[in-house]
């Protein structure tokens, strides 16, 4: 497995991470706990050292799933999680009032098993904290020695930088593929000045770039994707058009239309490094395919100039989700 380093950080980790919400979290039941970890196992045995979760997946479910499996690997891997949602849970708003900051480190901590948080993201930016107050409290938790780098997600440009001034950021996670490339316009070239590191989320457009889902897929009625106006039938067809070029490169190249979705990532940037989720050990093997795949520059320009002839139908997400972004 190739690695990455983010930004200036220091922080370095496997080329591609995990995300691993959707084992506890938002596509429906959650996976069996044996089989989870089995999976878990599996990415660090193929070398992935970059594991994301958060304390609102579950709410709490998914750090003490991740506490168990990591366990006998702790000094081998980098364990992001996250706070700002009041009590963990996302439908109550946000909280990242520093006292709340300091009750969910040492939560996280004990759920974990460990003694320190490589990565602490705040999840949503809350618009009643001044961030700097946020930025400082990491910065007391990383001098304690119990957070080791500070990360913010889905934050614009001006609150990363405010953020930074008072304590470096190591990493923004937030949004980025290649159904979704506003960062493309703002927050790339601010990470790139500051040196800090991009980890993008749903790399593979929660599951459509993947091509395995058309306009006649049926969610299960607790997958959070049937209240994203993107994932609408209508607009599942319309959007069909990206996934029918993926596919074409995909044959080009030998691979699948996930993995050149991730390759182009991973060629944007040599700091961005993705962490795309599964509940699938052959979903993970893929995955890690894309790291070998290296798109040509004709390739990249033929992406690109695809791209700018198709219009990407439907918001990312719900008008009350929408409202906690880029603040």
């Amino acid at each position: 497995m190739k690695t990455r380093q983010l930004g200036n950080s220091g922080l370095e980790v496997s080329a591609l991470g995990l995300g691993c919400m959707g084992l506890s979290f938002g596509y429906g039941p959650a996976t069996d706990k044996n089989e989870a970890i089995k999976l878990l196992h599996a990415a660090v045995e193929r070398g992935v050292t970059f594991f994301d979760t958060a304390e609102a997946y579950g709410p709490f479910d998914n750090e003490e799933l991740l506490g168990e499996a990591l366990a006998p690997y702790r000094d081998q891997v980098v364990i992001a999680t996250k706070f700002g949602f009041k009590d963990g849970k996302p439908p109550l708003g946000a909280d990242s009032r520093p006292k709340r900051i300091r009750e969910v480190a040492e939560a996280s901590l004990r759920r974990l098993r460990t003694e320190r948080i490589d990565l602490f993201y705040q999840h949503r930016v809350d618009p009643n904290v001044p961030i700097e107050d946020v930025a400082g409290t990491v910065k007391d938790l990383i001098a304690e020695g119990k957070v080791k780098h500070f990360g913010l997600s889905e934050a614009g440009a001006g609150t990363i930088r405010k953020a930074h001034a008072v304590q470096p950021v190591a990493a923004l996670q937030s949004e980025y593929s290649l159904w979704w490339r506003d960062p493309e316009q703002d927050i790339l070239p601010t990470l790139e000045e500051l040196g800090i590191g991009f980890v993008p989320f749903s790399p593979l457009g929660k599951g459509f770039l993947t091509g395995a889902i058309n306009e006649n897929t049926a969610f299960d009625k607790n997958d959070f994707r049937n209240t994203v106006p993107r994932f609408s039938e209508e607009n599942r067809k319309a959007n069909q058009a990206l996934v029918d070029l993926l596919g074409n490169i995909a044959k080009d190249q030998g691979a699948t239309p996930a993995q050149v979705a991730l390759a182009w990532l991973l060629a944007q940037k040599p700091w961005i490094v993705p962490i795309p989720g599964t509940t699938k050990l052959h979903r993970l093997e893929e995955n890690l395919g894309a790291v070998d795949i290296e798109l040509t520059d004709t390739y990249l320009s033929e992406i690109g100039v695809a791209l700018d002839n198709i219009e990407v139908q439907g918001h990312r997400y719900s008008e009350q989700a929408q409202k906690m972004i880029n603040r």
